[in-house]
């Protein structure tokens, strides 16, 4: 069924030609056939009043580049200690900030080109703790989310829209309940397969229990594992996609850092929920054996690595996988560490091995605790 999904992915993009797989036959989430795309990648961002209020900085520092052919924020669109939007609640929570989301969905609508944004875990996940002010139930805040910025599955965010593959159209039909992740998408360009998920960072993909008058661990747990189980079928799909399409690159965005060292250090949430996709995305991308680059934020420090090329490592250790050379990793700038930057990720398929992904940080943003981001 996985290949019948990929195969269907490819009869929309007009690759292939079947009664059974006739849809949108001239569907854009295939792009031209060029050797070059470029990127710019973000994340953790706005974390402050004072960085929405400068947002026209990053905005303008990403539309004058114009070699930048797709925007990608790989989620979190507050900060840990800021309040969510008491989505489906009435009377608001006192604390909460319900307009909040709407101003990132105006920024978001500023940038020239498509914008692709995946859900992290500050907006949905974490809303029931008490540092994010218990704003917001976490199922309410995801469907709030939705919403707002999914409103049209399989259409990009920004002022030129481009059409993704979305799981709410693109679903094994054998497990509907995947319909409900229209947040993960996947596009080609060129010779490279993009992919993303809704994997929430910071809490061991949402292990930590819903608190307060939030909790409710049936819930929790259903919505868990549909989305762990949604997200490796569509990992699947993606790399059927990258196969049957001949392509020479594949790029997985997420939210969270599945090699975060503090979560693994005594007292820290754990990395065991992750495993499963990890191990999946490194069976794959061995069988695939060309580059393959993973894309999150979550830890805020721009980080590269290769972490699963040994299985010895700090990194390999984690979650036991076999050696992955062809897997690297960027962990973006988060926006509150100076200087705030974006990350122009280029991808040139003339090149051979990881080579073929090359990158540079673009600053926007020198002080982001200053008001006037100088």
């Amino acid at each position: 069924m996985k290949k019948l999904i990929a195969c269907t992915l490819l009869a929309a993009a007009g690759i292939a030609s079947t009664h059974v797989f006739a849809k949108e036959t001239d569907h854009e989430g295939f792009d031209r056939d060029d050797h070059t795309v470029s990127l710019a990648v973000f994340g953790d961002w706005p974390y402050s009043q004072a960085l929405l209020d400068n947002a026209h900085l990053l905005v303008n520092s990403v539309n004058d580049d114009h070699d930048v052919d797709l925007v990608l924020h790989v989620g979190d669109i507050h900060s840990g200690s800021m309040p969510c939007t008491s989505a489906g609640i009435l009377p608001a929570i006192a604390t909460a900030n319900p307009g909040w989301n709407q101003a990132i969905y105006y920024q978001f609508q500023q940038f020239n080109d498509p914008v692709v944004y995946l859900p992290g875990d500050n907006e949905w996940a974490d809303c029931h703790k008490s540092k994010q002010f218990s704003s917001g139930a976490p199922l309410k805040e995801l469907a709030s989310v939705r919403s707002l910025f999914f409103a049209k599955p399989g259409v990009t965010l920004g002022r030129h829209e481009k059409k993704v593959w979305s799981q709410a159209e693109y679903f094994d039909p054998a497990y509907p309940a995947d319909s409900q992740f229209v947040e993960n998408v996947i596009w080609k360009s060129g010779d490279v397969v993009f992919v993303t998920f809704n994997i929430p960072g910071g809490s061991n993909d949402d292990k930590s229990p819903w608190s307060g008058s939030f909790a409710n661990p049936t819930a929790q747990a259903q919505e868990k594992a549909d989305r762990s189980a949604a997200n490796l079928r569509w990992l699947n799909t993606a790399f059927d996609l990258a196969k049957y399409s001949r392509a020479k690159a594949v790029v997985v965005a997420e939210q969270a850092d599945l090699w975060d060292p503090e979560a693994i250090a005594v007292g820290g949430a754990g990395l065991d929920q992750y495993t499963p996709f990890v191990k999946q995305l490194a069976n794959l991308s061995l069988e695939f054996k060309r580059p393959v680059l993973v894309l999150n934020g979550d830890t805020h420090l721009y980080h590269t690595d290769t972490p699963l090329a040994d299985p010895t490592s700090a990194t390999g250790v984690i979650h036991n996988t076999q050696a992955v050379p062809n897997l690297s990793r960027i962990v973006v700038q988060g926006s509150t560490n100076a200087p705030a930057e974006w990350l122009k990720l280029t991808i040139d398929t003339r090149k051979h091995g990881n080579d073929v992904f090359s990158w540079q940080n673009v600053v926007y943003c020198a002080n982001p605790t200053s008001a006037t981001c100088q």
